[in-house]
């Protein structure tokens, strides 16, 4: 979520950047996400990393790309929910970085 000036006096209230966020629930596939996030940095191991298009083939069971393409964003709004709960950073060419500005490529990491 981007800082946006008229926030600055109730900062600490606001929990949604839109209407249409604060609309949006975690669906059933979100959260599929969220746990395949998990599991395959739990498999993985300490500091090594994966990225979101493995959840995403992870989750649609296939590794034909029409198939998981299409959850690619859900699959870095769920590492954005993961970053925001503390369990996993993100990071570009092993920096640490904010997954809602980040334009490229992404790694995902346990914290």
């Amino acid at each position: 979520m981007e800082w946006r000036k008229s926030w600055a006096k109730n900062w600490d209230e606001v929990k949604f950047c839109s209407d249409r966020c604060r609309g949006s629930k975690v669906s059933d596939k979100d959260k599929q996400l969220e746990t395949a996030i998990l599991r395959l940095l739990a498999e993985r191991g300490a500091g090594k990393t994966i990225c979101p298009s493995e959840a995403a083939r992870s989750v649609a069971g296939s590794e034909e790309r029409e198939e998981w393409e299409p959850l690619m964003e859900a699959a870095r709004a769920a590492a954005r929910r993961l970053v925001s709960a503390g369990k996993i950073v993100i990071t570009q060419h092993g920096n640490i970085v904010d997954g809602s500005t980040a334009k490229g490529p992404l790694r995902l990491r346990l914290r």
